[in-house]
């Protein structure tokens, strides 16, 4: 069954939830327990929470919108609402909070889960916006699993010995790729309005005219970054915008983060290993402002989010767009680099399962890619189920991701999926891919 199945009986609906939600609490089991509790209450960057603030902040959100908004049951524990509150503490903050302490908060969505799992079994899913299709359910392993890739940035900035292992990448790459892939003109179906488990900000489906351009087989390498950066790129000002020169001038940033020179080599830190940097590999923890810098000085231009879109989805044979690059069918280890399985992206012009019909390489999985747009709302948006999901965020303070990285699971992305972040964000898994206007030719 595929999350497009709308029509699917409610068992097959409550198999997909109850998977997804396994799913989702299995990686936080990981990610919360290979290290000490002392690892878990401390704040590794003050660009973080506490791992044990994501724990239960994912207990009590599931708490909130399963087992009272689903199942209209009294509050467990009402008194912890304001703590776990993202709008309430910057994350800086919030290792000065009366936190639950990691026993209590791996009780407290133990005992969530368990009564959420009884709610799943007998709730009718129909009849109601919130519960048609299991929305609400996906809705909740959806936000799970976006804390558990926050929870992985944080494994990230930790110090110390790596906690975390995964084998590399398999190598499935074809021959010699193009440079870029020609996108013709013309209008496609942007965003959804069938897909059960997209967010808001998904929808709903609209027609785009996109006029024809160019784009990048595969998202920019360490070495194509390698060769921007010793011709000076971080320190000719032509290529940047001015917020940007003025970030990388205040904080003396000179590469992507965690990379260091050592002599005459570039290394890089990677889940508390050290190694040199891979030539072959998407470039990662890469700020907006660094990506538009390196496309000015390539003589190119970050895409814009319709443009990724298109090349995404759309199919010039039959002129569908289709859930994913490949087709609609759900993500396999074939198609992309999804779910923490690696722990780094792959080398560029891997996954030729997962190629867009023009032949567009790993705009699923691997990197986040930094698109030129900002963060806006589609024609018709409605905000459901709560505002502070999506539409607090519209505006030009926010530029949009796309694609997920190797850190974002199945269930968090598919071809209509937004992310969104500040241009100056560098933790995050963010890379990029450039493209230019096709009158240009």
């Amino acid at each position: 069954m595929t999350a497009t199945d709308t029509g699917a009986g409610p068992e097959a609906l409550r198999r997909r939830a109850l998977e997804a939600l396994t799913a989702a609490r299995d990686r936080t089991a990981l990610l919360t327990s290979c290290v000490e509790d002392g690892e878990l209450t401390a704040q590794h960057s003050p660009l973080m929470s506490p791992l044990v603030w994501d724990l239960a902040h994912i207990g009590n959100q599931e708490e909130q919108w399963l087992w009272r908004a689903v199942a209209g049951r009294e509050a467990l524990r009402p008194e912890i609402d304001p703590l776990y509150d993202a709008f309430q503490h910057p994350r800086a903050s919030r290792p000065s909070l009366p936190l639950l302490a990691p026993g209590e908060a791996r009780a407290y969505a133990a005992d969530v889960r368990t009564r959420v799992l009884d709610v799943l079994e007998s709730t009718p899913l129909e009849g109601r916006p919130l519960v048609d299709a299991a929305f609400a359910f996906g809705m909740i392993a959806q936000h799970e699993q976006q804390h558990d890739e926050t929870m992985l940035i944080t494994h990230q900035l930790r110090k110390g010995p790596a906690a975390l292992t995964a084998p590399p990448p398999p190598v499935l790459r074809s021959g010699p790729l193009p440079t870029e892939v020609l996108v013709p003109g013309g209008p496609f179906t942007m965003g959804t309005s069938d897909e059960p488990w997209a967010l808001d900000n998904e929808r709903p489906a609209h027609p785009r005219l996109v006029p024809a351009f160019h784009i990048d087989t595969t998202p920019v390498t360490n070495g194509a970054y390698l060769a921007f950066m010793a011709d000076g790129g971080y320190t000719d000002r032509r290529w940047w915008r001015p917020e940007g020169w003025a970030q990388i001038r205040e904080h003396g940033i000179t590469a992507p983060l965690f990379w260091r020179r050592d002599g005459g080599q570039w290394l890089r830190r990677r889940f508390g290993v050290t190694e040199p940097v891979p030539e072959e590999e998407p470039v990662l923890h890469v700020s907006w402002y660094e990506a538009d810098a390196y496309a000015r000085w390539a003589g190119r231009r970050l895409p814009t989010e319709a443009e990724w879109e298109k090349a995404a989805r759309h199919d010039p044979v039959t002129g569908l767009s289709r859930r994913y690059p490949w087709g609609d069918a759900d993500p396999g280890p074939e198609h992309a680099n999804l779910g923490q399985r690696h722990l780094r992206p792959a080398a560029a012009g891997s996954y030729p399962a997962g190629a867009s019909p023009l032949g567009v390489r790993q705009l699923i999985g691997d990197v986040w890619e930094w698109t030129a747009s900002d963060f806006l709302p589609y024609p018709g948006f409605a905000a459901f189920p709560y505002k502070e999901y999506s539409e607090v965020f519209f505006g030009p303070e926010h530029k949009v991701l796309r694609g997920g990285s190797f850190a974002v699971d199945p269930v968090a992305c598919r071809g209509t999926f937004r992310n969104w972040d500040l241009p100056v964000r560098r933790q995050i898994f963010s890379g990029f891919r450039t493209a230019r206007s096709a009158e240009l030719d």
